[in-house]
């Protein structure tokens, strides 16, 4: 023992020599991606800023509707589906053009902000397509402008006598965008855990290796094109984020506004970290090994927050909505009150079942063959119980909100949404552990992945719905006290 003493200490310092030069070129190969994601958002924030808010909004949704379109016709539906899914993102702009023209905005300068935020995948195909040519980046990069922009300008050309439209609050329409890319981007992290897909990309930031925008597009092929496109719509939020922040910035004068867009851009950054942290289990470039530790708390944690997220980005979307500033006050009293305090009570009971559905989800072990699945008994049967509290509640504020909420027309149409909604996720809810129970084998049924998938995204629905309702429930009572206030009493005498 004691003449081995010294090669154990040799092999140990030797150990320590190795992890130290590989902590040191790990770090090496990380200062590239740290340096991409520090300069990168300041380089968006100088090209946006002269660029109006219309054309930002429209842009951005332009790109947001093409991208989804695009995720659908990637998923291989059959060759006219697809042919007709490609004409469609083609439409795309041109759509987008008639309503800036309808809207008082250039059709032109719309199609060029698409085609910025285009940027973020136009290197998936310039992999496959470059074929050694230095010129190839150049001529599809100035084919995306012109192709995007020039469609945008025949949509502005066919909507040239078409009725006006008002866009009432451009930052409001671009935080409805922000919203719609991170519910697209729920739904897509939704199918990765669906088809079970979550560590089919083993490495982040990069992709196997390769810098993340520029993993080409001909390797996407089954769990690698869900797990690889749910990250490339992970960065569409992020831009799309700090480019609202950015607007919010230059038309918005609350200054807690500006505080809550701030937190959502702070939000949606966590968010990526915990996606990336839960496949690599800290922050490294290595592509396999033990250096990988994926992690199911992080996997549970970035679920829920994701919804989280989503709730953020619509109270964004009421708040700066042309209807916030001239919205009228409910009753006073105990209707002010109920309606103040239910939605609240519905948002927290919310979280707490979709921590529940999350962990449920990630800890439940899929059957293989021969070997049958296991599920945590508690998370089951707690989200069980749960959506019999969110049911109750979620009928209660919806029905308060839909007969107390006087000329609030926004808040009657998400009482009554909620009210319908939270029954089909009820619904949902027992489809989908039919379901899963059913299942017997490692093969994934489709209706399996669909109803899950379904269930998950309605649930981030509710939450955001129930906030929605929230705050309008605080704008519109607080509105009734202070008018309770201002009014009056008739003197006695």
């Amino acid at each position: 023992m004691i003449q081995a003493l010294p090669a154990l200490l040799a092999q140990a310092a030797t150990d320590a020599t190795t992890s130290a030069a590989n902590s040191a070129a790990n770090s090496a190969r990380l200062l590239p991606i740290i340096a991409l994601f520090t300069l990168g958002p300041l380089a968006v924030l100088v090209l946006t800023r002269p660029i109006d808010a219309v054309h930002l909004a429209l842009g951005f949704a332009a790109t947001t509707a093409m991208w989804a379109i695009g995720y659908v016709a990637m998923m291989a539906p059959g060759f006219w589906i697809g042919e007709l899914l490609f004409m469609a993102t083609l439409g795309v702009p041109v759509v987008a053009g008639a309503f800036a023209r309808r809207s008082g905005a250039s059709p032109v300068k719309v199609g060029l902000v698409s085609a910025f935020a285009n940027l973020l995948v136009i290197g998936a195909f310039l992999r496959d397509e470059q074929g050694g040519s230095q010129l190839a980046p150049v001529g599809y990069v100035v084919g995306l402008f012109a192709v995007t922009a020039g469609l945008a300008a025949v949509g502005g050309a066919l909507a040239r006598r078409a009725r006006p439209i008002v866009i009432a609050s451009p930052v409001g329409l671009f935080a409805v965008v922000c919203a719609t890319t991170v519910l697209i981007l729920l739904v897509t992290g939704g199918l990765v855990t669906g088809l079970e897909s979550g560590l089919a990309v083993p490495d982040w930031p990069n992709s196997f290796g390769h810098n993340m925008l520029l993993y080409p597009l001909s390797e996407m092929k089954g769990g690698i094109y869900y797990e690889h496109a749910h990250r490339l719509f992970g960065m569409l939020v992020g831009t799309a984020a700090l480019v609202f922040v950015g607007l919010v910035f230059r038309e918005e004068r609350r200054g807690w506004v500006r505080t809550i867009a701030c937190v959502f851009l702070g939000m949606v950054c966590v968010q990526g970290l915990l996606g990336g942290l839960r496949v690599t289990g800290r922050l490294t470039t290595a592509t396999a090994g033990l250096e990988l530790q994926p992690s199911t708390l992080l996997a549970i944690v970035h679920g829920m927050f994701g919804q989280i997220v989503l709730a953020t980005a619509c109270v964004l979307a009421v708040v700066t909505s042309g209807r916030w500033a001239s919205s009228s006050p409910i009753t006073a009293g105990d209707a002010g009150a109920r309606m103040r305090t239910l939605p609240l009570v519905l948002v927290g009971a919310i979280v707490v079942q979709l921590f529940l559905g999350a962990s449920y989800r990630h800890l439940q072990i899929p059957p293989s063959d021969g070997v049958a699945a296991q599920h945590p008994a508690w998370a089951i049967w707690g989200h069980i119980c749960g959506a019999l509290v969110v049911l109750v509640i979620a009928v209660a504020t919806g029905a308060t909100a839909s007969t107390r909420a006087g000329a609030c027309a926004p808040m009657r149409v998400l009482g009554k949404g909620l009210v319908h909604a939270v029954g089909l996720q009820v619904a949902l809810g027992i489809g989908a552990l039919v379901v899963v129970l059913m299942r017997v084998d490692a093969a994934i049924p489709i209706y399996e992945v669909v109803t899950t998938s379904a269930h998950q995204a309605l649930g981030a629905l509710l939450l955001a719905m129930s906030a929605m309702l929230a705050a309008w429930s605080l704008r519109t009572a607080s509105h009734a006290e202070a008018s309770s206030a201002l009014t009056p009493t008739a003197s006695m005498t």
